[in-house]
């Protein structure tokens, strides 16, 4: 016999979280301890064919598929409402509403160990310079314009990137292949031009 513990022996004491998020694109479940514990984190991302954008519909679809069998919303982003709420009344549990971005913040905080971070939030629909102050997250400047993450996804698409890992990302990757190329171009060029 195993003298290894069982999971529900290696579970922390005290109460739990579980956190339920559906965004544009990702659709995900954590389960975290008070002590920021991160016990479980699966998420999965919906994927457009390079060049295309998401359309709310089917982006709903696909978070359905991978949470539960719910009636379809309309949007991506009621996915992981209703299955919370579900799962509130099912088990009996309290339904704590979270400030989508204050939550990401404090998962970056329990991951790095920030104490007091200023932090530049960019997301699909925000671009925002929050910090925390007198007591609460406060921003101290936002884009009134369009979001850096919305402009990211637009330029990704104009460029046909894949969404996947995520827009950035794919542009920044896409930027070093282009820096490489221009670098070792003006190496070419500036080694011509010495043997002139």
């Amino acid at each position: 016999m195993s003298s290894s513990a069982s999971p529900a022996n290696r579970r922390p004491r005290g109460p739990l979280a579980l956190g339920l998020e559906s965004s544009a694109n990702k659709i995900g479940i954590g389960v975290v301890s008070l002590s920021g514990d991160i016990l479980s984190n699966p998420r999965h991302t919906y994927v457009t064919p390079p060049g295309h954008g998401f359309l709310p519909r089917e982006t709903a679809q696909h978070h359905l598929g991978h949470l539960l069998t719910l009636s379809a919303p309309r949007s991506p982003r009621p996915v992981a409402a209703a299955a919370a709420r579900a799962l509130s009344l099912l088990w009996r549990k309290p339904l704590v509403a979270v400030n989508h971005c204050v939550a990401h913040i404090e998962m970056g905080r329990a991951v790095t160990g920030a104490v007091d971070p200023v932090v530049l939030y960019v997301s699909g629909g925000n671009t925002q310079v929050i910090a925390y102050s007198e007591g609460r997250y406060r921003i101290f400047g936002e884009t009134i314009d369009i979001a850096v993450g919305n402009c990211l996804d637009r330029f990704a698409r104009v460029l046909e990137l894949s969404n996947d890992p995520n827009p950035g990302y794919n542009i920044e990757q896409m930027l070093v292949c282009v820096s490489v190329f221009l670098a070792r171009s003006l190496v070419t060029i500036s080694h011509c031009i010495t043997y002139m």
